[in-house]
C-alpha cells in the first residue's frame, strides 16, 4: 500500500479548507508543515481532521529530548497520524518523541528526516566529510531511527535503492520531492516521478505544488492517483 500526502503549504485555515474542498474527498493525507502550523497552529490540524482528512504533521522536530517528548505528545493529542523529527537529533531524541506519544496514549507514528531533498549531496556546507557517502550515511540514520522506535524515515525516493544496498531489510519511507511524470522540479534537487517512487518501494509519496498550484487540483490529483495505481499494478 502506497499513500499520497498533499503538502498544504498555505498561510491560513481558510486557505487550507479551500484547498481541501478543491481536492475533493479521498484517502490522501494533508501534510501540515511549518508554514500552515506557524500561521494557524493546532487549529489547522483540528480543522482538517474535522473535514475527515488524515493529517501528517511535518514539523521536523529537532531539540533536546525532553522538549521533543512534550511536543510529540501534543501532536499525538491532536490526532496526527505521522510526525517528523530530524534524524540528526540522534537516537535519544527520537526515542523521546516515541515515548511522548506513548505517554499521551496516542498512535502517531514517528518518521525521521534524513537529508532534505533540496540539498545537493555534492554541495553540502563545510564540515561534512568529502566525498560524502550519501547512501551509507542514510542507511546508518535509518538503523539508528528504527532502533529508537521510529516507524521509518523521510528520504528521496531516488535514494531508496542505494540505502537498500547497505540495509536490505524492509523499511517504511516517506518520499518528498515527488512529481507526476510531466511535472516541474521547482527548487528541489533530487526529485522522482510517482511511478519511479512506487517502483522503488516508497510507502508515502508527498506531492506539493504539482497538485496545489495546478489549475484544477482535483484533476491533477486524479492523474497522480492513476499513475500510482498503474505503477502498483505493474509492480505486482
Amino acid at each position: 500500500m502506497t499513500d499520497i500526502a498533499i503538502a498544504f503549504d498555505v498561510d491560513s485555515i481558510e486557505q487550507a479548507l479551500k484547498l481541501d474542498a478543491a481536492l475533493g474527498e479521498g484517502p490522501e493525507f494533508a501534510k501540515v508543515g511549518l508554514q500552515l502550523f506557524t500561521a494557524a497552529g493546532p487549529a489547522a490540524v483540528r480543522a482538517l481532521r474535522d473535514r475527515g482528512r488524515r493529517v501528517f504533521l511535518d514539523l521536523k522536530l529537532h531539540d533536546i529530548p525532553n522538549t521533543v517528548k512534550g511536543a510529540a505528545g501534543e501532536a499525538a493529542k491532536l490526532g496526527a497520524e505521522l510526525l517528523t523529527v530530524h534524524a540528526l537529533g540522534g537516537g535519544e531524541m527520537i526515542q523521546a518523541a516515541v515515548e511522548g506519544i506513548t505517554r499521551a496514549k496516542g498512535s502517531t507514528r514517528v518518521v525521521a528526516v534524513t537529508l532534505l531533498t533540496s540539498h545537493d549531496p555534492n554541495a553540502l556546507p563545510p564540515g561534512y566529510a568529502q566525498p560524502f557517502e550519501l547512501h551509507r550515511v542514510l542507511a546508518a540514520q535509518l538503523v539508528m531511527a528504527e532502533s529508537a522506535g521510529a516507524y521509518g524515515i523521510v528520504c528521496s525516493a531516488a535514494d531508496l535503492p542505494g540505502i537498500r544496498a547497505h540495509h536490505a531489510a524492509p523499511f517504511y519511507a516517506v518520499t518528498p520531492g515527488i512529481r507526476p511524470a510531466a511535472g516541474s522540479k521547482d527548487d528541489q534537487q533530487r526529485v522522482t516521478t510517482v511511478s519511479d517512487a512506487v517502483r522503488a518501494g516508497a510507502g508515502m509519496l508527498v506531492l506539493g505544488r504539482a497538485i496545489t498550484h495546478a489549475t484544477d487540483p482535483a484533476a491533477a490529483l486524479a492523474e497522480a492517483r492513476a499513475e500510482l495505481q498503474g505503477a502498483v499494478l505493474g509492480r505486482a
